[in-house]
């Protein structure tokens, strides 16, 4: 790797944490003057713990900005001049800011929402295909850490599996097993609950 795309990879490795490091979440429950969500039940910042601590409007509001982390963190790679490797190292470190935020003693969310954005910059269609996957597991079991998982999973899959079929660059196989391997990574306490059957459902009367 010369010392210019070596450069750009830096950079956009540091703004991609910089921008997924900021706790939307939080940012939101102190603009609609409700309980910070670290408070409150899993005591994480993403969308599942905020819709606990402020409702639906709340966590739609800061999912979707979460969500835009890994599509900006994406996009300013690209704006650098960055290739794909330098697209994936954004993506992947705006999970890592989110979930290990700078501005909130490196705690945060799961990561979800920033690596489906990142996934939207870097493989559109099954970005698109992953959304009822994650619908229809949330619907039939209320378990937003259920959904995640299996989501995460078979974004990691397609991706791969496309990137094989079509001879893609081997940065896609990166994202793929990168990106599954740290949300579940950061599920590790929901995966346990799961397992031992005390992990939280969603309560869509909230």
């Amino acid at each position: 790797m010369d010392t210019p795309t070596l450069v750009v990879v830096t950079v956009s490795a540091v703004v991609g944490y910089v921008i997924g490091g900021i706790p939307w979440g939080v940012v939101v429950a102190r603009i609609m003057g409700g309980p910070d969500p670290r408070t409150v039940g899993s005591g994480r910042t993403g969308g599942a713990n905020v819709l606990r601590a402020l409702g639906p409007r709340a966590a739609a509001l800061a999912g979707l900005l979460d969500a835009l982390k890994g599509v900006v963190a994406v996009t300013v790679a690209i704006a650098l001049g960055g290739n794909v490797y330098a697209q994936v190292v954004a993506a992947l470190a705006a999970i890592l800011g989110h979930s290990r935020s700078p501005f909130i003693a490196f705690s945060g969310g799961r990561g979800v929402a920033p690596g489906f954005g990142g996934l939207i910059m870097i493989q559109p269609f099954v970005a698109l295909i992953i959304v009822p996957v994650f619908a229809a597991v949330l619907l039939l079991t209320r378990y937003s850490s259920l959904a995640s998982l299996i989501a995460s999973a078979t974004a990691g899959v397609a991706t791969a599996a496309i990137a094989l079929a079509f001879d893609q660059s081997v940065a896609y196989l990166a994202y793929a097993a990168a990106a599954a391997a740290m949300i579940w990574l950061f599920h590790i306490d929901n995966i346990q609950r799961l397992l031992s059957g005390q992990e939280r459902r969603i309560d869509w009367r909230r």
